[in-house]
């Protein structure tokens, strides 16, 4: 088991990013959750979850990337994805909501520059 980890990053433009590493699944779903809710509490604008060092996702870890995206509607704020490895991509289009993301190749310069 390699575990799980998240970096939290203030952006420009009121976004924050968190960079998430490792294994996204029934172990670390809800730990995730729990940091994501944190951020949220401080309203930020725009929410970019990096998945490129993301290694392993499985369905409790997209059920709460899910339930991040419902939030965002409800509460007004983007949630932009960055886009995972071959492996993390693959479980979005099996499970056929990759369309239901903004999901990009990178954090967008316009939030990054200072």
């Amino acid at each position: 088991m390699q575990g799980f980890g998240l970096m939290i990053e203030e952006l420009d433009a009121g976004a924050v990013r968190i960079a998430l590493r490792g294994e996204l699944d029934l172990a670390h779903a809800y730990t995730f959750d729990e940091e994501l809710r944190r951020v949220e509490d401080a309203r930020p604008r725009t929410i970019v979850l990096d998945l490129r060092e993301l290694d392993f996702l499985d369905s409790c870890g997209l059920s709460r990337l899910l339930a991040a995206r419902r939030r965002a509607r409800r509460n007004g704020h983007r949630l932009l994805l960055v886009r995972g490895t071959p492996t993390v991509q693959r479980l979005f289009a099996l499970s056929a909501v990759d369309e239901a993301f903004e999901i990009v190749s990178s954090v967008p310069e316009a939030l990054t520059s200072k």
